[in-house]
C-alpha cells in the first residue's frame, strides 16, 4: 500500500511542474500581448498627433504674409485681431505682447484694416491683458474709437469664435507669433472665417523651447474643439465693428 501511494505520489509531481509551466507560459503569453497593444496604442497616437500638426501647419501655411500683402490677401478686413499674451506685474506688456501690439499698430496705420480688436485675459479684476493693450496702442497714436476690447478672450478658440459670433467679423488680419498663427488660421477656416496671419516680430522668446512643446499639444486638442465647435465660457450681446470702440473698454 505505502508502494502504491508512493508511486502516486512521484506520478502527480511531474503533473503538477508541467500545470505550473502552463500557467505561467499562459500569464507571460498575456502580458507580451498588453505590451503588445499599448505599444501599437503609443505608435498610433503619436502618428496621429503628428499628422494633425503637419495638416494644420501645411494647410495655413500660405495664409501667412507680409504687413504689404495682407490688405491684398484679405480685401475689406472687419479688424485687425490681437491676440493676448502675458502683462508684467508693473502693468507693462510683456515683449512677446509687446511685439505683436506694434505689427497690429503697423498693420493699422498702413491700412490693412479700419479697427483693431484687443482680446485677452480679463478673468480677474486684478489681471487685465486688454486695458493693458488698449492703453498701449493709443499711446502709441491709434485712436481710442477704433478700438474694441474682447475681455474673454481666454483662449484662441474662444477670442476667435467671440470674434465672429460677438463682434460680427467675417474677414479679420490676425497677429500673434508664427508658432501660434498656425493655429489661429486654423480656427478661424473651420469657424468659417477669411483670414490672413501676420506674424509679430520673428525671434526666439525665453521659454520659447517649452511654448513650442506646449503648442503641439494644443494644435492636437484644437483640431478636437474645431470638430465639436463647443461655445465659449462667455458670449454676450453683439457689438458692431463699425461703431465707436472707445465706449467699450
Amino acid at each position: 500500500m505505502k508502494k502504491e501511494i508512493s508511486t502516486a505520489s512521484s506520478e502527480s509531481k511531474p503533473n503538477d511542474t508541467k500545470n505550473k509551466k502552463d500557467r505561467t507560459g499562459c500569464f507571460l503569453s498575456f502580458i507580451r500581448r498588453l505590451i503588445a497593444a499599448a505599444l501599437l496604442l503609443i505608435i498610433v497616437a503619436v502618428s496621429a498627433t503628428v499628422t494633425i500638426n503637419f495638416h494644420m501647419l501645411n494647410s495655413t501655411r500660405r495664409s501667412i504674409v507680409e504687413v504689404r500683402s495682407a490688405a491684398s490677401e484679405v480685401p475689406n478686413a472687419d479688424c485687425i485681431l490681437v491676440l493676448g499674451a502675458s502683462v508684467r506685474p508693473d502693468g507693462s506688456p510683456s515683449t512677446m505682447l509687446k511685439d505683436r501690439l506694434d505689427r497690429a499698430i503697423e498693420l493699422y496705420r498702413e491700412g490693412a484694416a479700419p479697427k483693431l480688436l484687443m482680446s485677452g485675459d480679463n478673468g480677474t479684476a486684478g489681471y487685465n491683458e486688454v486695458a493693458v493693450m488698449r492703453l498701449y496702442a493709443i499711446n502709441a497714436g491709434v485712436p481710442a474709437e477704433d478700438i474694441f476690447a474682447d475681455h474673454a478672450g481666454f483662449s484662441t478658440y474662444e477670442s476667435i469664435y467671440r470674434l465672429k459670433a460677438i463682434f460680427g467679423a467675417d474677414k479679420a488680419i490676425i497677429v500673434t507669433q508664427r508658432y501660434h498663427l498656425y493655429r489661429a488660421l486654423y480656427i478661424a477656416d473651420k469657424l468659417k472665417i477669411e483670414a490672413c496671419g501676420v506674424a509679430a516680430l520673428d525671434e526666439r522668446y525665453a521659454g520659447q523651447s517649452f511654448r513650442d512643446i506646449r503648442e503641439f499639444a494644443a494644435r492636437n486638442k484644437d483640431f478636437i474643439t474645431c470638430i465639436l465647435k463647443p461655445l465659449p465660457k462667455y458670449l454676450g450681446d453683439p457689438i458692431s465693428l463699425t461703431g465707436d470702440g472707445s465706449s467699450i473698454t
